[in-house]
């Protein structure tokens, strides 16, 4: 299995360094959409989901 990109994406690491930055909340509003996104969330565990959603604040996926 191919590893996402999105695991070491340069705009993540800009948002994770600076919420607050322009390619940080750029990163932040784009990855509501992205099809790269939701199949990376998706290959997560369970535990990592609920690590991510938190960190990123994902109101879509909090149950």
């Amino acid at each position: 299995m191919a590893t996402s990109m999105c695991s070491n994406c340069k705009l993540r690491a800009m948002y994770d360094k600076n919420h607050n930055s322009f390619a940080g909340r750029f990163w932040r509003w784009h990855i509501n959409f992205c099809p790269g996104w939701r199949k990376y969330f998706d290959s997560l565990s369970a535990e990592e989901k609920v690590k991510v959603a938190e960190k990123y604040n994902f109101w879509k996926y909090h149950q």
